[in-house]
């Protein structure tokens, strides 16, 4: 569905491009929702493209894990198209972007649908390109030079992960003959099978901007419009990641040794540092943001070296990415609304906003809350997991990024609030309280994933890893 409204947008004059992308929409959520149904009844559903199973064929899949990211991703492109749809509406976005916003994220939203659901690692590599095509053109879409720039070497970085990608998928091919994931499982080993995975961790690591392949984010989440802006933050990052999990855990369980897996959790541990220090370092509130982005991250990957010791490891680090992107896509939006009535993102800029926007400046809050993990968001939830699995593996190493990310996030994020909150201000024309209201749902999501974690942990469970998966 958002491929087809994404040709329709191309095809019909904007007017209509906005109901058609709007209609799409529609279709895309309650077909996630009907999705997540089907697993949570345990009837995940399974489709073979063409009718041929693999490894002639290639299967579509949804279990757990692809339910919860189908959803979320839903929810977070519906906040995003309806906030598109408000600023474009007020006539606050130029031809260029009034145009080509819509075709750009319905094909960034098909794209992520196709990597959630394959089993096939080539089909992967597909989605993955159209994903990066799409991302790489919404950062470029306002045309400026600074957003040129960063698209560029977005794309640079994009192509570079791709090769890399690509050459581990030939050798897997090579070794094996197949490449669906199922039955890579099931086969045994390969001689060149850490060859391959070290290609494809390399490749699939730039594209999820971990340090130290972090440096096009910042700028390129920072440089686009606020609604593109949080779709690359809260959404974009997590398929090459859910590609990644899948390989380690799933695909190639048997390469996944404690040294890999030690340096893995290294480089997000230093994710976590460097980016903290860089949002701490800023002055504009989207680059605050961006930088973030590279510290929550961190937090997804400082977990790969529990994933063999403890369930909890892996409930926890899903339960991160779920609560960060409903968060950020919600700090964007909301971000966006400051700049259209402020006229910039400067911490000067915003003092005393909140009077004025009460309900965005209270989205944000909540969404601190959820990023810097504090109860009782789904973010405490992840943390408390993954640290409580740390503490049952006895490698409480990997608990302290967790508490450090944590007293940083809340570090760097009180210097924004502090602005919004103070008591004098500017006047300024504040947006409709219809359009605030769009990132306070969306943040009150992620204390909502916190509360009601039930129903998300059960969904979870269909298709989990066992431990023995994943230990060598």
């Amino acid at each position: 569905m958002p491929l087809g409204g994404a040709l329709a947008a191309v095809a019909f004059p904007a007017g209509v491009a906005r109901g058609a992308a709007l209609a799409a929409a529609a279709g895309t959520v309650a077909a996630a929702l009907a999705v997540a149904s089907e697993v949570a009844a345990g009837a995940p559903p399974r489709i073979a493209l063409g009718g041929w199973p693999p490894p002639l064929g290639i299967a579509l899949a949804a279990d757990g894990l692809s339910a919860a990211l189908l959803v979320t991703t839903a929810a977070v492109m519906a906040a995003v198209l309806l906030a598109a749809r408000h600023t474009m509406a007020a006539g606050l976005a130029g031809p260029r972007i009034a145009f080509g916003f819509w075709p750009l994220a319905l094909m960034l939203w098909a794209a992520l649908n196709a990597v959630f659901v394959s089993r096939d690692l080539f089909n992967l590599y597909v989605g993955i390109e159209l994903l990066s095509l799409a991302a790489v053109g919404l950062v470029a879409i306002g045309g400026k030079p600074e957003a040129l720039a960063a698209a560029m070497r977005y794309m640079l970085f994009a192509l570079a992960g791709s090769l890399l990608y690509l050459a581990g998928v030939a050798l897997i091919y090579a070794a094996h003959g197949a490449l669906d994931i199922d039955l890579l499982a099931s086969r045994r080993p390969s001689g060149t099978d850490a060859l391959a995975l070290a290609l494809m961790t390399a490749g699939l690591t730039a594209k999820t901007a971990l340090f130290p392949f972090h440096v096009w984010l910042p700028p390129a989440h920072a440089g686009a419009p606020a609604p593109a802006s949080a779709m690359l933050s809260a959404l974009v990052p997590k398929a090459s990641f859910v590609i990644l999990l899948r390989l380690w855990t799933e695909a190639l369980p048997d390469e996944a040794s404690p040294a890999a897996l030690t340096l893995i959790g290294a480089l997000g541990v230093a994710a976590v540092v460097w980016g903290s220090l860089g949002a701490l370092a800023q002055s504009r509130v989207k680059l605050i943001v961006a930088y973030s982005t590279v510290a929550q991250i961190g937090y997804l990957f400082a977990v790969f070296p529990l994933l063999p010791l403890a369930q909890a490891a892996w409930s926890g680090v899903i339960f991160l990415a779920l609560s960060h992107a409903l968060a950020k896509a919600a700090m964007f939006l909301a971000v966006g609304q400051w700049m259209a009535a402020a006229g910039g993102d400067r911490l000067e800029e915003l003092r005393g906003l909140a009077q004025a926007m009460p309900m965005s400046a209270f989205a944000f809050a909540l969404a601190a809350v959820t990023l810097a993990g504090l109860p009782p968001s789904g973010g405490f939830l992840g943390k408390y997991m993954v640290m409580t699995a740390a503490f049952t593996a006895g490698q409480w190493v990997w608990a302290l990024p967790m508490a450090l990310g944590g007293l940083l996030a809340a570090a760097y994020l009180y210097r924004p609030l502090a602005a919004l909150f103070a008591r004098e201000g500017a006047s300024v024309a504040a947006p409709s309280r219809a359009r605030q209201a769009v990132p306070l749902a969306l943040a009150g999501g992620g204390i909502a994933l916190g509360l009601a974690s039930a129903e998300p942990l059960a969904l979870l469970a269909n298709g989990q890893p066992p431990i023995q998966a994943v230990v060598r």
